[in-house]
């Protein structure tokens, strides 16, 4: 696919996104047509706008929306890095136990009501996020630090890591089960009650580690290869996948702390996108952004509406869909496999 081409479909789906965006900010439990919420939105002074939209509009579901577009983006950017990382079609942003140390993070912070807040992050969020970090740092130096960690090593301590994470809040689950409905739900994921705060405390993290991701566009394109050919060209295997850890890492911690553990989502949508634009990730990190921004947003959609006025958790609407994708998808190559030999 060459430039113009690649441009002309990045700007579709661009423009898909958008309008996604505006009809969610009008879904929920009120509907509200997507003129007047086009009205809302581009209306300053406010005058002749019915004051009961702009309430739900601009100060419910904006920041909201806003966040569930950011999330889904980061999360299908780190998938794409860590596949290209790992040599690995099915690796996720959580591969490494980032989701098993935001889970023991937010469940440690629920079951002992912790009260700590810092940077914009409150209570929960803030230990999933320190949680997912550190969950990440502890694999990286289990499986040997900048010099000597591998991708069998990462992968090996990354499963270690998640299962003994994992235990421990089934553990705490069990121990504390006057929260274990309030932990379950943030297991869930969902974007339910999330609005300005989480968007100014997470949002900044997400757009960062995007835009570093993008920025190793080359690096990643060499790792995908194979560690051989990367060394071939000049690159610092040892650095190249220290900032790519970093930057998935940091992308998939601010999703977690700001919406919980939400599935398939950064598996998925790089398998569209590589579909639809090829391998090189100078087009495969903005197009499985784009495409994983539109595919949580109406994730979110079906949330809100499915069982209106009760709220489904995102995650379990991203599993059951991206799961079944997912297989579809599989189905399609082998198909395509048997069709060529």
């Amino acid at each position: 696919m060459n430039s113009r081409k690649f441009l002309l479909w990045l700007l579709i789906l661009s423009i898909a996104l958008i309008i996604t965006l505006i009809i969610s900010l009008g879904v929920g439990a009120v509907f509200i047509p997507p003129d007047r919420v086009f009205a809302v939105l581009v209306n300053p002074n406010q005058s002749g706008l019915d004051s009961s939209d702009i309430a739900i509009v601009r100060d419910l579901r904006l920041a909201r929306v806003l966040l569930v577009t950011l999330v889904g983006a980061g999360l299908a950017a780190a998938g794409a890095a860590f596949q290209a990382l790992f040599r690995n079609p099915l690796a996720d942003p959580y591969i490494i136990g980032a989701s098993s140390g935001a889970s023991l993070g937010a469940t440690l912070a629920i079951a002992f009501g912790l009260t700590w807040k810092f940077a914009g992050f409150r209570p929960i969020p803030l230990a999933a996020f320190l949680g997912a970090l550190s969950a990440v740092f502890l694999v990286y130096i289990i499986a040997g630090g900048n010099s000597k960690a591998t991708v069998i090593s990462l992968l090996l301590a990354g499963a270690a890591v998640s299962t003994v994470l994992s235990s421990m809040v089934s553990l705490l689950m069990l121990t504390k089960s006057e929260s274990t409905h309030e932990i379950f739900a943030w297991l869930m994921g969902s974007f339910s009650g999330r609005s300005w705060p989480q968007l100014w405390s997470s949002g900044p993290y997400l757009v960062l580690g995007i835009l570093m991701l993008w920025l190793v566009s080359r690096p990643l394109d060499a790792l995908s290869c194979g560690e051989d050919t990367a060394r071939t060209i000049g690159l610092s295997i040892s650095k190249a996948r220290g900032v790519i850890i970093a930057a998935a890492s940091l992308v998939t911690a601010a999703a977690v702390a700001s919406s919980g553990v939400i599935g398939f989502v950064g598996l998925v949508a790089p398998h569209i996108a590589r579909l639809l634009f090829g391998a090189s990730h100078h087009r495969l990190i903005p197009a499985s952004a784009i495409i994983g921004g539109l595919l949580t947003l109406l994730a979110d959609d079906l949330a809100r509406t499915l069982m209106a006025p009760y709220e489904l958790p995102v995650g379990l609407i991203t599993s059951l869909v991206g799961g079944s994708f997912f297989l579809y998808l599989i189905r399609a190559r082998q198909r395509s496999l048997r069709g060529k030999s």
